[in-house]
């Protein structure tokens, strides 16, 4: 995957300073943030959906939001954290990019927030990006915001292979977040008010489409 990851780079725009410095920060930090491959073929499906209102859950520090951002000049995106310090880190990130004017960013508990608290206008796509045990609730709660047709992406969805694993296999800290992972995903799978499709692409990546 890394080879991968290193040819397709060959044929990327160079990263301006603060991609480069936030994926920095990223790897000596142990944050997650969205691999290239990962993150060219979500920019790639969304060339194709081109949606001016998205909803991020799971801010981190800023990354996917400001790559986003960049790549859809007239994208607004609304994005929730609940971790103090990487929230800082994403307003920090979201005001050097000269983006904060289309990346509101909320600090927050995305499964105890208000929704009513959004805007009131539909977001064309929800990603989620956060507690990987919880994407159903996400999913759930989240999902009635959506315009018709709207579209939910989510990351992660093989968790580096560990969705894989035999029980026993897995590390007893994460059995409990990829037992919850693969039941959203049957969940989802055969949920009749969305089209579905589960790509092997970076860690995974699930595309629903709202019917």
């Amino acid at each position: 995957m890394k080879e991968y990851n290193a040819y397709i780079s060959r044929f990327s725009k160079e990263k301006d300073v603060l991609i480069q410095e936030m994926e920095q920060y990223a790897a000596e930090h142990r944050v997650p943030i969205m691999d290239d491959m990962g993150l060219h073929t979500l920019i790639g499906l969304l060339q194709i959906q081109q949606p001016k209102r998205i909803l991020e859950i799971g801010s981190a520090i800023g990354y996917s939001a400001i790559r986003l951002a960049e790549a859809f000049p007239e994208v607004v995106i609304d994005t929730i954290e609940r971790d103090a310090e990487r929230y800082m880190k994403a307003v920090e990130h979201v005001q050097r990019s000269g983006l904060e004017d289309r990346i509101h960013i909320i600090h927050d508990d995305a499964l105890e927030m208000d929704v009513e608290s959004l805007s009131t206008q539909p977001f064309d796509t929800l990603f989620i990006d956060a507690a990987k045990g919880q994407y159903q609730k996400f999913f759930e709660k989240y999902s009635p915001l959506l315009s018709t047709k709207g579209v939910i992406y989510c990351d992660n969805m093989f968790m580096h292979g560990m969705v894989l694993l035999e029980d026993a296999e897995i590390p007893k800290r994460n059995r409990t977040m990829i037992r919850n992972l693969q039941n959203f995903t049957s969940w989802v799978m055969e949920n009749e008010g969305y089209e579905t499709a589960l790509l092997p692409v970076g860690d995974g990546i699930l595309i629903a489409i709202k019917k």
